[in-house]
């Protein structure tokens, strides 16, 4: 089963005032998407389980909404629009996972990306469910099992094929602000027979990001020249006048889209405006989806 679907990520807010912002961002999401013709066409939210992470965080963590709590606010706001969520596995023991993955499918998520350790820690550490042990263990009680992908990442072909092998059936993208993602799926699909469906995830980049710079704190990776070229290229479209900015970053989708289209693998979309859902973002995001956009029906 693929999820074949449009998805927009909505971030939980803090906890202080997080009732009245959940249901704010939700009635954003409902009037941007009308004013720019999105109405109807978003099929899912993605909603990130939040962990603290490095203390060089441009914008410092505050305690968040539970992907539950937010999502049983916005829910009723955004009819017709389903659930997805990521879940961070490694500190929770097999019981208390079992417990959380019933109340998250039982909700009305169709779909779980199982996330480890940040990126302070090595992969293994944590006391919990490894999300590659998570994937097999939930085969039965998830049916549509999510890992990250990270394209520019040293290892990531090995990484995601030892994922698929586990029970993964749809990778989610790191946000794409190169064409990386079409040379390492071009490769994956011809070293291994697995097609799992992949979430391309494009971000929006407001000018707040020249000041902020949280976007490439969140793309980095040190010493790799791949994620330099990137983190340039957030630089200038934050930089960019609003038409100029736009018309990047849908020649990037365009590119991307026509790389990856035809290498077998189901596609859908998940977009994020990494400081909140605006006008230009959901206007820049229309117009992507008029050049290719995943169809309800497959």
């Amino acid at each position: 089963m693929t999820l074949n679907t449009i998805a927009l990520e909505l971030v939980p807010p803090n906890v202080d005032g997080g009732q009245e912002k959940a249901a704010e961002d939700a009635q954003k999401v409902v009037r941007y998407s009308a004013e720019s013709g999105l109405d109807g066409r978003i099929r899912h939210v993605m909603i990130p389980g939040m962990i603290a992470e490095d203390d060089d965080r441009p914008v410092p963590m505050k305690p968040k909404l539970d992907v539950l709590d937010f999502w049983s606010i916005i829910k009723p706001e955004l009819p017709g629009i389903n659930g997805l969520c990521t879940q961070v596995t490694a500190f929770l023991d097999e019981p208390t996972l079992d417990k959380r993955l019933a109340a998250l499918t039982n909700s009305g998520m169709e779909g779980v990306v199982f996330v480890g350790v940040p990126r302070t820690m090595n992969d293994g550490e944590g006391s919990g469910v490894a999300p590659t042990d998570a994937l097999s263990i939930y085969r039965d009680a998830v049916a549509n099992r999510g890992v990250i992908v990270i394209p520019t990442r040293e290892g990531e072909q090995g990484r995601f094929n030892f994922k698929c092998n586990q029970g993964a059936t749809y990778g989610m993208t790191q946000l794409l602000y190169s064409e990386a993602i079409v040379g390492f799926l071009a490769d994956f699909a011809k070293e291994t027979d697995h097609r799992p469906e992949i979430l391309l995830s494009f971000g929006f980049v407001p000018k707040m990001e020249t000041k902020v710079g949280l976007i490439n704190w969140l793309i980095q990776d040190p010493g790799n020249a791949a994620v330099a070229d990137e983190q340039e290229f957030v630089k200038t479209l934050a930089g960019s006048e609003p038409a100029h900015k736009r018309r990047l970053l849908v020649e990037l989708y365009q590119r991307v889209i026509d790389g990856v289209a035809d290498l077998g693998f189901p596609l859908s979309i998940h977009f994020e405006a990494t400081y909140g859902v605006s006008g230009p973002a959901f206007e820049t995001f229309a117009e992507m989806l008029a050049y290719w956009a995943p169809t309800a029906s497959g």
